[in-house]
């Protein structure tokens, strides 16, 4: 009996009756449980709010307010312990506890893609496969020379070889966490890691049950060897062939867009119950039954989705803190007494800390990736989390040779290891910095007989009608082609990883069409019936809004974008199909997003059925700061020379107008904006305008900074305007140039014989430049990208 605690508990003392009976609440099982579920999630708290800024994720403070309460603090004072974490106490918090991270590793199963297995590439495989054996074997080098070159207890070299266990697994729910806090879940780097720990998860749960078939075969018999797998056969076949399909079924009785029915939601809750029990029943722990239960149901919406958001709030918040909270209450630094025992164990994870980081850096680096990204990935690969914990957990339970002291030292070491680790992968990688374009790609600078590429961002059916109108009256012929690559971007929900795809059209069309599907079938209308000229490309894009900018960035770096169409909130279809005569005008104030607009304009003036007008504004007023838009002496001149090029053109073209508009002050816009209500169908303005004091006047409204302060007003619920408005943010920051307007770097097109400028001083322009993410980034939570377009109409029906 030694080692083992026996606790002796009053039967049926459950809920006090109150200090008026002369009760002690702490001595009933509820007040004490509420009392503990305070303390836990109000020091758990407070260490976030503090330790969020350094760049620490959640897990760090639980730990932390667990070990701020146990033995190692607070707990340290018996009086304390005894009383707020009595030994009878704990059963109720610790079954609690475990039930949490039973529903939690059941919603991260949910949320996987087992498919992503096959589909990871040879990249995402070799780091995988090298990253859990290159540390396996180095650690495990390291632990047998220490074992048999110094003296060391033998339960000091049965936990190294836990050690060695724990410092080769990468744990898919762990990295996934990671990289949804770091806001990187999307990006390469992320990508990357997702794929690669679950081949790494797949390499170490393979080698345990390994080990486990072989630990039962020695202590019991073969015949229980056998009859274990033989039990895990029969789950996953009942997985495979009874769950699974009714998972299907259920889906597909589920129309899109309708929510799922809440007796779905009850007997896969009702299943999971089962499992976890018969997990139990056949030897399985029940952790791992309810995970390969979350495996068989299919990720994403409609079901995974409303799994995953009926449990997300309670587990998270709740129950999971009680997990991590309680591994710090076990942990009691004081325990820690031989520095023989910490050095070696510190040297086995350091040793496996630097084989994983040389393991998952060889092939990146390998494959030209950049050295930074490199060892970025690597840190992330020795995150450590939750199943870390549960792998603690369970050896010191089941385990003579986890001590408290080795214990301890194992729940500081994954501290520290998440808490250096954290900030050196934020201050690593930047995912913006891999969009580098080699040319400048705007509108102003794109050259006369090129293809025009756009990127129409579409976040929901209704923005596609309206797009659509905007691409008919961008003159494409033959002469001017547009390559269209259309982007329908997906919240992720109910799903662990990000997903960037192509999509192939069905080889039969389906009667009960995806949203995508209707998305793209719209434009591949409008593709048909400009087929000469008009080149349709199609993807879809499942991430968190948070770092949806990510996958614009990619698609437009990718495919040498010149033009990104991103709505602003909600549209609705209005049944208008392109309309034969278009009425543009373009409020000029100044500035490179003004020019881009107005370059804009001008490539839509090409089209016999659009009439172009720009209102130039400007001022008679001589007081210091009364000009319309700040900006330098550079940009103004580019200023005029474009607008002297629109008017020489508006004498040969009766389509192509100017006016100009003086004006005092912003009433003065306020006023010339209200008397275009319904003059027109298309209000082209910059986001972007220099400081002055007419500008900032007109900023005082501004409640979107996406839309700058004239596209706001625009914008605005009480506006009279009937027409849709293009806001257009130019690509300005150009790579080695502090000014993006510099005449350094513009290369003009060749003067004629006489020496004379050739018209047009913007064609053929070719500078380096990185595309601007963070600019991008300022786009709403919907996206990024350098031209908003809306509908101000619907918008405000809509809200």
């Amino acid at each position: 009996m030694l080692g083992i605690h026996v606790v002796c508990q009053n039967v049926g003392m459950i809920n006090s009756r109150g200090l008026w009976f002369h009760d002690d609440p702490l001595e009933y099982t509820l007040p004490l449980l509420l009392l503990q579920l305070s303390l836990i999630s109000i020091i758990t708290r407070s260490i976030d709010i503090f330790l969020k800024p350094l760049g620490q994720p959640s897990i760090v403070s639980h730990i932390l307010g667990g070990i701020i309460l146990g033995p190692s603090i607070l707990g340290h004072n018996l009086a304390f312990m005894n009383k707020i974490f009595p030994r009878e106490g704990r059963i109720t918090l610790e079954t609690l506890s475990v039930f949490g991270f039973m529903l939690f590793i059941f919603q991260i199963g949910v949320k996987i893609d087992p498919s992503i297995v096959w589909k990871s590439g040879k990249r995402a495989l070799v780091v995988g496969i090298l990253g859990f054996f290159i540390p396996f074997a180095l650690a495990s080098s390291i632990r047998l020379l220490l074992c048999h070159s110094i003296s060391l207890d033998d339960t000091v070299c049965d936990v190294l070889q836990l050690v060695v266990l724990m410092q080769s697994v990468t744990a898919f729910p762990v990295i996934a966490i990671f990289l949804a806090e770091f806001k990187i879940l999307n990006s390469d780097i992320g990508r990357l890691a997702s794929s690669s720990s679950m081949i790494c998860d797949i390499c170490f749960w393979s080698f345990m049950s390994i080990i486990y078939v072989a630990h039962v075969a020695k202590e019991k018999s073969i015949q229980s060897a056998i009859g274990s797998i033989l039990s895990v056969g029969f789950l996953i076949y009942l997985l495979l062939y009874g769950i699974r399909p009714a998972a299907l079924w259920a889906i597909r009785n589920t129309p899109e867009g309708k929510p799922v029915k809440d007796a779905y939601i009850y007997v896969v809750f009702g299943a999971l119950m089962g499992f976890g029990f018969l997990g139990e029943v056949i030897g399985i722990n029940s952790l791992i039954a309810s995970f390969l239960l979350g495996l068989a149901i299919p990720d994403g919406p409609p079901l995974g989705a409303a799994i995953v958001d009926r449990l997300d709030c309670f587990v998270s918040a709740l129950l999971m803190p009680i997990f991590f909270t309680l591994c710090g209450l076990k942990t009691n630094v004081f325990s820690v007494q031989k520095w023989k025992t910490v050095g070696v164990i510190i040297l086995v994870v350091f040793m496996g800390f630097l084989g994983k980081i040389i393991g998952t850096m060889l092939p990146p680096l390998f494959c030209r990736m950049p050295f930074r990204d490199a060892l970025a990935l690597g840190l992330l690969m020795n995150s450590k989390g939750i199943v870390e914990l549960v792998l603690l957990n369970d050896w010191k339970t089941n385990s003579d040779s986890m001590t408290d002291e080795c214990f301890a030292i194992m729940i500081l070491s994954v501290v520290v290891l998440t808490g250096v680790i954290s900030p050196l992968v934020k201050a690593l990688y930047d995912p913006s910095r891999r969009f580098l374009a080699y040319r400048r790609r705007t509108i102003c600078h794109h050259r006369s007989n090129e293809e025009l590429r756009i990127l129409a961002c579409v976040l929901s059916q209704d923005n596609a009608r309206t797009i659509i109108n905007l691409l008919d009256v961008s003159n494409h012929t033959n002469d001017k082609p547009i390559g269209i690559y259309v982007l329908h971007l997906i919240k992720l929900v109910g799903r662990a990883s990000s997903l960037l795809i192509t999509h192939l059209p069905r080889e039969k069309p389906s009667q009960n069409p995806t949203e995508s599907e209707r998305i793209f079938n719209a434009f591949k209308k409008f593709e048909r019936e400009n087929c000469s000229h008009v080149a349709l490309h199609c993807s879809k894009s499942i991430s968190p809004y948070e770092t949806m900018h990510n996958d614009v960035c990619s698609v437009a770096l990718e495919n040498r974008i010149s033009l990104i169409i991103i709505p602003f909130y909600k549209q609705s279809i209005d049944g208008k199909v392109s309309p034969l005569s278009c009425r543009i005008a373009v409020l000029f104030f100044g500035g490179a997003d003004d020019r881009e607009a107005l370059a804009y304009a001008v490539r839509m003036s090409g089209n016999p059925h659009v009439s172009v007008k720009v209102l130039h504004f400007t001022t008679t007023s001589t007081s210091e700061g009364a000009e319309i838009a700040g900006g330098t002496a550079r940009s103004k001149r580019l200023d005029s020379e474009i607008l002297d090029e629109y008017k020489l053109n508006a004498e040969e073209n009766e389509r192509v107008s100017y006016l100009e508009e003086v004006v005092m002050d912003s009433g003065g816009v306020l006023a010339v904006i209200e008397s275009i209500e319904t003059a027109y169908d298309l209000v082209m303005v910059g986001k972007r305008h220099g400081e002055s004091e007419l500008m900032s006047s007109l900023g005082k409204w501004s409640e979107h900074i996406e839309l700058g302060a004239v596209g706001e007003m625009l914008a605005v619920t009480d506006s009279n305007l009937r027409a849709s408005v293009l806001v257009v943010q130019q690509q300005t920051r150009v790579w080695g140039l502090r000014d993006a307007e510099d005449s350094s770097l513009l290369r003009r097109e060749k003067k004629d014989v006489a020496g004379a400028p050739n018209s047009n001083v913007y064609r053929n322009v070719d500078w380096d430049t990185m595309l601007d993410s963070e600019e991008l980034k300022d786009a709403n939570h919907n996206g990024t990208g350098q031209q908003d377009v809306r509908s101000s109409e619907k918008y405000r029906n809509n809200n």
